[in-house]
């Protein structure tokens, strides 16, 4: 096991997509199971902040805690077969490299989530997803460090209660646990492909494919939300700040009597999503710039850092699109970030 090194009076600029120049008090890298483990068990540092890739994370201010930067590596196939391999995956591997690793082995499944930032620990917490697929729709289960007791504990499927954007560790289990891996099954041969959510279809048709590969709808993908979202390491950002709303059928009716052209999407359960960026669009902040905070001029779902904001600037701003587009609409929106405060 690696020696503790507790740094004091942290920078965590880099360690966080935004680019907000804010500092912990007490800093510390953790690459193993069993300093994770002595970590939690040190009664000095009572109070903690767990980040991983730091792309889901608006930080408006000093950190007066021992943060503790979650780096665990490795991606190891643990079972397979002709049809399927199952993967486990440790919290600290970058998501879209694991991506890019997957089709280097001709593995389907994580094709339509490529480009997504942040590190694989974080997948479950949000249930990521984009253009028709979530994780849940691969996961298998996932290992998780109970803060109090220091014990690992298996989250399979259902014990995650995934939902949009969501799942257990944003609610009764939030802030009590550390994921430490994620076991995901990947099939060989005979791919799901979906092709058939947003534009990835006109994208395909424009490289001149007819009959893609999971590479290619990968690389679709990535032509898409290159055009659409903003590299962090060229403005500061964290994709999506807020999720797509999803409303009741009453709900809908009502909203499409007065806006008859928006575009939204049915779901399962007579809910519909209404596109976040749309609304926020239609209020006038696309492109928008209140200082060094601003709304990216492409798409109005993606909150920017053009410098030098601060992160309770970008607050600010969010709370004001949050007010607006409920003055307008009557919906309201809800951050997908994690916000400190």
């Amino acid at each position: 096991m690696l020696p503790l090194e507790i740094k004091e009076n942290f920078s965590l600029k880099p360690y966080n997509t935004f680019g907000i120049d804010v500092k912990a008090r007490h800093f510390v890298e953790v690459t193993g199971l069993l300093q994770l483990q002595k970590l939690l068990q040190l009664s000095a540092y009572p109070k903690r902040l767990i980040i991983s890739g730091g792309s889901n994370l608006l930080l408006t201010k000093d950190i007066d805690a021992l943060v503790m930067h979650i780096n665990l590596k490795g991606i190891q196939v643990v079972e397979e077969d002709d049809k399927a391999v199952i993967l486990k995956v440790m919290a600290g591997e970058n998501w879209h490299n694991l991506v890019l690793w997957t089709l280097d082995q001709g593995y389907g499944g994580l094709e339509n989530l490529s480009l997504i930032p942040g590190n694989t620990g974080t997948a479950p917490i949000q249930n990521i997803g984009a253009y028709g697929v979530e994780l849940k729709d691969v996961f298998l289960d996932c290992e998780a460090m109970n803060i109090k007791t220091q014990e690992l504990e298996a989250f399979n499927k259902k014990d995650c209660q995934f939902g949009y954007r969501d799942s257990v560790f944003k609610n009764a289990a939030k802030g009590k646990y550390i994921i430490t891996s994620v076991k995901l099954r990947l099939t060989k041969k005979n791919h799901a492909l979906h092709t058939f959510y947003g534009a990835i279809e006109d994208e395909l048709k424009a490289m001149g494919i007819v009959t893609p590969t999971i590479k290619d709808i990968s690389d679709a993908v990535i032509s898409i939300r290159s055009k659409k979202l903003p590299n962090p390491e060229d403005i500061g950002n964290s994709g999506s700040f807020f999720k797509n709303p999803v409303v009741s059928r009453k709900t809908f009716e009502k909203f499409r009597e007065k806006h008859p052209n928006a575009p939204f999407y049915a779901l399962e359960n007579k809910e519909y999503k209404i596109p976040a960026g749309w609304l926020i669009e239609q209020c006038g902040f696309k492109g928008k710039r209140f200082g060094d905070a601003g709304v990216h001029e492409k798409q109005a779902l993606v909150l920017v850092n053009h410098g030098r904001a601060k992160g309770v600037e970008i607050f600010e701003l969010a709370e004001k699109i949050q007010e607006t587009v409920t003055h307008t609409f009557g919906i309201r929106l809800i951050p997908e970030v994690n916000i400190i405060r």
